[in-house]
């Protein structure tokens, strides 16, 4: 696939699918077509087909890998520096081409959109898998490796100043980590901004985190979740679950880590049907299951709202 690079002044406008920006995007099937659609083909489906019906901005950009970091022993971390016109909102992901391959990835932004507009870069965390785009990374990416990225997702949270507040329940599984973690830390951005305006600018209500890993090496992001979470401790927190935990907990995180899988119990104190606005992402089974257990809860399907990415 042959992808232009826009330096032109056609790269100055980028037009999205979307009419309107908006505070929330995202759907929830009802709970059989769920299981349903997911169901209806074991083949391996790409991205670009995965994510047809999705919204996507025309513009494919030009971008250059600046920094590399192993954000654990199967994650990396990359540093891209992107086109001044780029944008996006927090929770989205990106098309992601590369030179001489030909399948185009797929992956979420774990940066806010706070950084892009500061240093002028995005952040993506990629696990290590032998799908070609991911293999590219881990295998061959290196500081300057020159790619191309195209915005897309209608799963995202960017708020108005105008807009009422809410309460964010952001529950992640895995590498699924990455949107929500893009979503707290906007948040954390426009509590900032709240902050410095003296309450003037955004109706900012709380956000819990839920986050279930292997164990503390694969909680990705954990000191700056806990650092935010400590900046805000009214507004901010979370519980970082461990799976299969066989080392100590390190001292300063074992407040914010508890063993075992995440359970409906821990969820309830979070679900107000008027005010919590919900995201999920992570495997399929757990994004079906707490999709069930938060519409029992009372949550209107339509404050659930899920990425999907099997």
């Amino acid at each position: 696939m042959v992808v232009r690079c826009l330096f032109s002044s056609a790269a100055r406008t980028c037009v999205e699918l979307s009419p309107a920006a908006g505070l929330l995007r995202g759907r929830l099937p009802g709970r059989s077509s769920a299981t349903r659609r997911s169901m209806s083909s074991e083949r391996q489906i790409d991205h670009l087909e995965r994510t047809l019906s999705n919204l996507r901005q025309n513009a494919v950009y030009p971008a250059q890998v600046c920094g590399i970091a192993d954000e654990s022993e199967t994650v990396k971390r990359l540093r891209i520096a992107v086109h001044p016109d780029f944008s996006f909102k927090a929770g989205q992901w990106v098309d992601f081409f590369i030179p001489g391959v030909e399948t185009v990835g797929g992956f979420s932004m774990c940066s806010s959109p706070a950084l892009l507009q500061k240093e002028g870069v995005v952040e993506l965390a990629v696990k290590y898998t032998k799908h070609p785009p991911a293999h590219w990374i881990h295998s061959a990416c290196t500081v300057g490796s020159r790619v191309a990225m195209r915005v897309g997702g209608d799963f995202f949270f960017n708020p108005s100043p105008s807009d009422p507040s809410v309460d964010l329940l952001l529950v992640a599984g895995g590498v699924g980590i990455n949107p929500l973690y893009s979503i707290l830390l906007h948040t954390s951005s426009l509590l900032h901004l709240n902050h410095a305006s003296g309450g003037r600018d955004y109706r900012i209500g709380s956000a819990h985190l839920v986050y279930s890993a292997k164990n503390t090496q694969e909680l990705l992001f954990k000191r700056s979740i806990v650092e935010a979470c400590r900046e805000f401790p009214d507004k901010l927190s979370c519980d970082l679950h461990v799976t299969q935990q066989s080392a100590d907990v390190e001292l300063h995180l074992q407040p914010f880590v508890r063993r075992g899988r995440i359970t409906e119990d821990e969820l309830r104190p979070h679900v107000d049907p008027q005010r919590t606005l919900c995201y999920l992402c992570g495997p399929r089974p757990m994004i079906e299951a707490f999709s069930d257990t938060l519409m029992d809860f009372g949550l209107p399907k339509n404050r659930i709202l899920f990425e999907k990415w099997w």
